[in-house]
Parts: C-alpha cells; sequence; structure tokens
C-alpha cells in the first residue's frame, strides 16, 4: 500500500482526492489538514509515503511544509499540487526537495499515476528545467553581482540546496555537521538579504535567467 497524506485547505477538495486515491485499492489516504502549521509537525509523524501539498495556503504554502519535513524525514516525497503554473514557486520546489509539481487541473487517472511514480522513487520535476538552473549557479563567469559575496562553501550549499538536498543531506555531502551546513545557509541568505531559502531560489532562478 501507498501511504499518503493530503493537505489543502478545503474539505471537499480533501474529501475528493481521498476518494479518487483510495477508488483502486493500492493507495491509502493515512491523514489529512488544512493547515500548514499542522501537516509540518503531523505528517513526519505518520511518515506517509506522499505528500500531497496545496501550494497556496492561509497560513503559509505547501513548499514551505515540504522543505520542514523533509528536513526531518528526507524518504518522505513531497507532490506540490497547485492552480497556478509557476516558474518561481517552480524552482522553490526544486529547492524544498519537492519530488513533483502538477497543476490543479490534472486529470484524476494521471494524479494517481503521478502519486504512483513518486512514492516509487521517480522524480516529477523537468529535469530540463532543474539541469539549467543549476548550471548557472555552477557558472563564476556569469555568476550575477548579487552572488560575488558568497564564499565558494556557500556557493556549493546552494547548489545542494538548490537539488532539493536537506540540510543533514548536504552534511552528509560536503563531510560538515549538520550545524554547520544551517550556519552556512543562515550566512548565505544573509549575505543576499533573505529570510527563507524558498526566497533564495526565486532570486536565484530571476538573477541567473536574466544572464541567459
Amino acid at each position: 500500500m501507498i501511504r499518503v497524506f493530503l493537505l489543502d485547505d478545503h474539505e471537499v477538495v480533501r474529501r475528493g482526492l481521498a476518494g479518487l486515491l483510495q477508488s483502486d485499492g493500492d493507495i491509502e489516504v493515512v491523514g489529512e489538514s488544512g493547515s500548514a502549521r499542522e501537516a509540518a509537525s503531523r505528517i513526519p509523524a505518520l511518515r506517509p509515503d506522499v505528500a500531497i501539498l496545496d501550494a497556496r495556503l492561509p497560513d503559509g504554502n505547501g513548499i514551505d511544509v515540504c522543505r520542514d519535513v523533509r528536513a526531518v524525514d528526507s524518504t518522505i516525497k513531497g507532490l506540490i499540487l497547485t492552480s497556478y503554473e509557476d516558474d518561481e514557486a517552480l524552482f522553490a520546489a526544486i529547492m524544498a526537495g519537492a519530488a513533483g509539481y502538477v497543476l490543479k487541473q490534472i486529470r484524476g487517472t494521471d494524479l494517481v499515476d503521478a502519486v504512483r511514480r513518486v512514492a516509487a522513487g521517480q522524480s516529477l520535476l523537468d529535469p530540463a528545467v532543474t539541469a539549467r538552473v543549476l548550471e548557472r549557479i555552477r557558472t563564476g563567469v556569469e555568476r550575477p553581482r548579487e552572488f560575488q559575496s558568497l564564499t565558494e562553501q556557500e556557493r556549493r550549499i546552494l547548489e545542494y540546496v538548490a537539488e532539493g538536498l536537506t540540510n543533514r543531506e548536504i552534511a552528509g555531502r560536503m563531510f560538515l555537521a549538520e550545524k554547520t551546513v544551517k550556519n552556512y545557509v543562515s550566512s548565505l541568505l544573509a549575505k543576499l538579504g533573505l529570510e527563507r531559502r524558498t526566497q533564495a531560489a526565486v532570486l536565484a532562478t530571476r538573477l541567473l535567467g536574466e544572464r541567459r
């Protein structure tokens, strides 16, 4: 059975999704919430295989929830569900470690298929978009002036964050303590004048896009 958690502020939508997903018998909805704050605490406790997360909520957004949940348990796959096609939000989802980003206009059968694919470890994010943005981050010659204040270590951290890695996963890649990585992330955000890593995603995609 594929265990799924639903986050959407509309009860009718949650009920519809639950009925759709459980109709074939191989998917079980183990929890649901209409609140970003509540979901961020409940999802790690329930340990679903996939969390379907509404991108926009009254008290936050599914992308931040995805990041927070994966910081606790990176085995949980995040599938962002949104009404809006937004390149900046797409890249923010990549940075948050989401495995997929789909529009609410998606057909029901396609959404069920997306859940199965994400649960199996596949990514529904456009690899061309991801690769293009990461390549611009790697390119020192074309680096925007806003990124020139970052040290080489901070640029590497930013690249790993853009790949969707949590602080714990980055620490493993770079043979650093998780607290050290957290300090690096805080430092690069401060240098960029930002408060959250998702904001760094938006800034990076805009600035690096202008250098195409």
